[in-house]
């Protein structure tokens, strides 16, 4: 498993790293708080496209906005309301 800050890593991976659910990481996904591009992309295996590729997810990004909603005592309950 890579665990470098600057890489990007499978959702069971991010979640390990930055200690969220698996749940949660899809959530802030599709709520739009993690942006395509910047914090996650998709797989580009064509066996996954174009129904529901992997999503991966840039952990540096990532580890810097929850951080931010950790310090400004955003729980995931509010995250995720």
């Amino acid at each position: 498993m890579m665990t470098g800050n600057s890489k990007w890593l499978s959702k069971k991976e991010a979640s390990k790293v930055l200690r969220v659910d698996e749940k949660i990481l899809e959530l802030l996904r599709e709520e739009g708080d993690l942006k395509p591009g910047k914090h996650w992309r998709s797989s580009n295996d064509p066996e996954q496209l174009p129904w529901k590729p992997k999503a991966f997810y840039f952990i540096s990004e990532c580890k810097d906005l929850i951080e931010y909603w950790h310090d400004n005592d955003t729980s995931v309950d509010q995250i995720a309301a």
